[in-house]
């Protein structure tokens, strides 16, 4: 590998990959809270006969 003596790039490294994960988690919560508002009023499914052995 070449070695640069330029400037470090590794704090914005981590901010992306902290803003990303943020990010991530953000949208992975309004889905959820989308999907439970969606199946908010509908009645549990009823076990089967398979599942009850």
């Amino acid at each position: 590998m070449s070695a640069h003596s330029g400037p470090s790039d590794r704090g914005a490294a981590f901010t992306g990959l902290i803003l990303g994960t943020i990010f991530i988690v953000i949208v992975v919560y309004v889905i959820n809270q989308l999907t439970n508002k969606k199946f908010e009023g509908h009645e549990a499914a009823k076990p089967t006969a398979s599942a009850t052995r």
